[in-house]
């Protein structure tokens, strides 16, 4: 049997034909599935309509978090990066403001200072003093720097022109990165110095890759013409050209959304440093920022869909045993006014039986003394009771007359039965009693009929009316199920003390294994279409609990039938 058959309701494939115009409103399975898709619509929908809602806010919040941070981290490392800077722009306008021009002009005295500098700041190269016609006057550091020229470079005009000046890290004369700081110094007579001091990067640096960032992040500054100015994890080294457009400027610190060359999405924040050409570059790998999320985002996922199941099994099984209960109390109501129209129209049938027999009778008994009178005379003349001929008409008329009040003495029994009365059964007289009504359609189809008693069965107290439908509900269904020239056996045995059980069995086409089990059910017919109502079944089986007794049926197809019945001799074992 399929799994489908086995969890299928009872009321799944039920058709009430008789319904008319009210058939929606006995259509069970529709029911069903209106009762499973509101309360599925109610209760599910406003469940994925908040887990998408507060999915979409925690996303958000997340984001906006990430982005949050982000600036946070560009904007106190700017002020870092500004103060580094800074820090050592105020250090040379002391120096410049403290020390006449005699003083700085002084090797050794320059050398002092370059000496209090790397120890008080660090990162210090060397420092010059340049006139007002930008030659190197003054030199102190590792390199032979006295008497260059510088007037015609870039950033001297810058210095003359701003007073500070902050280059970009370069190689220059040296080849190795570094960048210079200038400070401009106006002289009493109207000229002016340069004090210039020369910055390895390193300390420069070391302000970046100390930073502690999630996200796979990268922190490193690239100059206005998009060349790193401190090594990158991502981008290369210094003063490799970076991959992506230099962002535009902004006074405030930025954070963006953008992808990489592979198309991966990215966290950008930037911010330009006043006074200097440096740009702080902070990027994220967006997908290792949100793998918490995703992880948490996957488990509420299953959460929901695990929620939902469970939902969605307790509504189908809800549904399925609430409309179930309803069927059976519908199906109860039918069998129940069915039974009532059943026991209705049996009492018809008594009284009418009762009637016609009644009605027979007194004609039956005036053709019997008119039959009787008649061969009487026939016997006072030789001639009329020498023949055999009349005498044989009149015998067949007397013959007739007594089948015919059998016939009547059998239906006003039967009629009388219809009565709910206890009364002393006798089983073998009361099956052949109920087989004597289909002897001629028994004789019509040759359909062998045995009754067979193997012990001796004791008169018992029941409901003969009772018993009698009973009988003939049974035997009526084997006869459907025999085909002409079939065989029914009626066994009658003793199993206890108390009990004794009569089998019908026949040798039918047999029910198939899938029916046996609903063959009690009201209205479950196999001969939909020939006449069946599924109701002499389910009406025998509350027969026989009415009587304290058990039906039970055995079948195969092809071979045949078997109907028990076992029922209680005595009055306690029935109340048992």
């Amino acid at each position: 049997m399929a799994l489908t058959e086995k969890i299928k309701p009872k009321f799944w494939d039920h058709q009430d034909v008789s319904a008319g115009l009210y058939k929606p409103l006995f259509n069970f399975r529709r029911i069903w599935r209106l009762a499973v898709l509101l309360t599925a619509g109610v209760t599910l929908i406003p469940l994925i309509f908040m887990a998408i809602i507060d999915y979409r806010v925690t996303q958000q919040a997340i984001e906006s978090e990430i982005l949050l941070r982000t600036a946070r981290l560009v904007s106190n490392t700017r002020r870092s990066i500004a103060f580094f800077l800074g820090e050592r722009k105020s250090a040379l306008d002391f120096i410049n403001k403290d020390n006449p021009i005699a003083a700085l002009n002084d090797s050794k005295r320059l050398a002092v200072l370059l000496k209090n500098l790397k120890e008080g700041f660090g990162g210090f190269i060397d420092l010059g003093v340049i006139d007002s016609n930008g030659v190197q006057r003054t030199y102190v550091g590792p390199y032979h720097l006295e008497g260059i020229n510088y007037s015609n470079q870039d950033w001297f005009r810058q210095v003359v022109k701003r007073g500070i000046y902050i280059s970009d890290v370069f190689e220059g004369f040296r080849q190795v990165p570094h960048l210079v700081i200038a400070a401009k110094h106006d002289l009493p007579e109207g000229s002016f110095s340069v004090l210039r001091a020369t910055l390895e990067t390193e300390r420069f640096n070391d302000l970046l890759s100390g930073l502690e960032m999630s996200g796979l992040g990268d922190a490193f500054i690239i100059n206005r013409r998009g060349l790193l100015q401190t090594p990158s994890h991502s981008h290369g080294k210094v003063l490799d050209r970076v991959g992506f457009p230099i962002p535009r400027y902004a006074p405030n610190t930025q954070v963006f959304e953008g992808k990489n060359a592979e198309g991966a999405p990215l966290v950008i924040g930037y911010a330009y440093i006043s006074e200097t050409p440096f740009i702080l570059m902070i990027v994220k790998q967006k997908g290792e920022l949100m793998s918490p999320w995703y992880r948490t985002r996957m488990q509420l996922i299953g959460f929901l869909a695990f929620s939902v199941t469970v939902i969605l099994l307790v509504i189908l099984g809800v549904a399925t045993y609430l409309v179930n209960r309803i069927f059976m109390a519908d199906q109860r109501q039918v069998m129940t006014l069915h039974q009532v129209e059943y026991s209705n129209k049996m009492a018809s049938l008594g009284r009418l039986a009762s009637g016609v027999a009644h009605e027979i009778n007194n004609p039956l008994a005036i053709i019997n003394e008119k039959a009787g009178l008649i061969k009487d005379l026939f016997s006072f003349k030789a001639a009329y009771a020498q023949d055999p001929k009349l005498v044989g008409l009149v015998d067949s008329i007397l013959l007739s007359v007594q089948r015919c009040a059998a016939i009547t003495k059998r239906l006003l029994g039967f009629a009388r039965h219809m009565e709910v009365t206890i009364q002393p059964i006798n089983l073998e007289e009361g099956i052949r009693e109920i087989l004597s009504f289909l002897e001629k359609e028994a004789e019509y189809r040759s359909i062998v009929v045995s009754v067979a008693v193997l012990d001796e069965i004791p008169t018992f107290e029941s409901d003969r009316g009772k018993l009698q439908q009973i009988f003939l509900n049974v035997v009526n269904n084997a006869f459907a199920a025999l085909a002409d020239g079939g065989r029914l056996d009626i066994t009658i045995k003793r199993i206890e003390p108390h009990r004794v059980s009569i089998a019908f069995a026949d040798n039918g086409c047999g029910i198939h294994e899938n029916d046996l089990k609903r063959v009690f059910e009201p209205f479950f017919t196999t001969k939909a279409g020939k006449g069946g109502t599924g109701l002499g079944l389910s009406i025998t089986y509350g027969l026989v609990q009415e009587l304290g007794g058990e039906i039970t049926v055995q079948s195969e197809i092809g071979k045949g039938t078997t109907f028990t019945i076992i029922l209680p001799l005595d009055k306690r074992e029935k109340e048992k």
